[in-house]
């Protein structure tokens, strides 16, 4: 049996090596560092690294690399991939029914005419994603969110995706402001619900019901449905921000068939992150969403930091390190 050197996790200004238990008999350990808890299962070819649970970091993953015969990259492609979009990866999951969603560093816009990566924003757009799909499903709003896996990674429930992106604005901004010469940051006189076909060779474009309905994308059951979603999202979410002084000028959301026996519903699905949503700040009107690499404003880090940081979903002051415990 050949022996894993060590295990590299590297964060910007922090660097840990996790040496693997050798002893077969409790090849399971737990180390937290920053309040990150890292899990090191096994020893020798049988190693595997978990990320997380417990708060993020305040410092930002960089990247992590395992030294040895296993690798995450290695352990993601023998799974079964369903589908790869611009910024998340479905795999199937460990049930039926389920799937294993990965959030990536992918940063696109314009169409992915603009393109890079950014370190950390797949696991930040993980954790917010499920800070907002835990509380839609604990008001009884259904998404396709189960749990948490990782710090990337999240199991949810398998859907029949409506082609239709459903976006709620609020204040006018984006491709409104653009088509209706309203001026960026005008507060719509009632929140607006628009729908564009997902089709990225067509730029995603506004449709009207009757297009919905004639080329039967959705039903008008299924419309009235998903209006009533997408206001209900809306309330959750102003309400939310608004608590943590931020601003939910608009946002998108995807919607999922679900069939239970001769019956469908339609739930949440895709994800909420500042990736799907415009956040300013209520006093300075600072954006904390993708905007900011759209429009080259700063970091995209920091600012969906930002919003988690206000969430609690960040710490506000880091754990000092400590030793590593060993669970037998």
């Amino acid at each position: 049996m050949s022996k894993i050197d060590f295990y590299h996790v590297n964060y910007e200004n922090l660097v840990i090596n996790l040496e693997p238990s050798m002893n077969q008999n409790h090849p399971f350990r737990q180390d937290t560092y920053f309040g990150l808890t890292v899990d090191v299962l096994g020893a020798g070819k049988n190693c595997g690294l978990r990320m997380a649970r417990g708060p993020l970091p305040t410092c930002r993953p960089s990247h992590i690399a395992i030294r040895g015969e296993q690798s995450t990259e290695s352990h993601m492609a023998r799974r079964k991939l369903v589908y790869e979009g611009k910024a998340k990866i479905l795999y199937e999951g460990p049930e039926p029914g389920t799937l294993v969603q990965y959030f990536k560093d992918d940063a696109t816009a314009f169409n992915a005419e603009k393109k890079d990566i950014v370190e950390g924003k797949g696991v930040l757009n993980n954790r917010l994603s499920e800070f907002f799909m835990t509380g839609l499903n604990t008001l009884g709003i259904p998404t396709h969110f189960i749990k948490s896996l990782n710090m990337r990674e999240q199991l949810i429930r398998a859907v029949e995706i409506v082609p239709l992106e459903v976006i709620v604005r609020n204040y006018a901004a984006g491709t409104m402001s653009k088509r209706l010469g309203i001026e960026e940051g005008t507060a719509l006189p009632r929140p607006i619900v628009e729908f564009c076909l997902k089709d990225d060779s067509l730029g995603d474009p506004l449709v009207s019901e009757e297009h919905i309905i004639a080329f039967n994308w959705a039903s008008q059951q299924d419309l009235d449905d998903m209006l009533a979603l997408a206001l209900r999202v809306n309330d959750f979410l102003s309400g939310v921000m608004y608590g943590v002084g931020i601003r939910v000028a608009d946002f998108k959301i995807e919607i999922g068939r679900v069939y239970e026996g001769d019956y469908q519903r339609l739930i949440i699905a895709d994800e909420i992150s500042p990736d799907s949503c415009r956040l300013w700040d209520l006093k300075t009107g600072e954006k904390f969403d993708k905007d900011v690499f759209r429009r080259d404003l700063g970091s995209l880090t920091d600012a969906y930091a930002e919003v988690a940081r206000r969430l609690g979903v960040l710490p506000e002051n880091p754990v000092p390190i400590g030793k590593p415990t060993l669970i037998n």
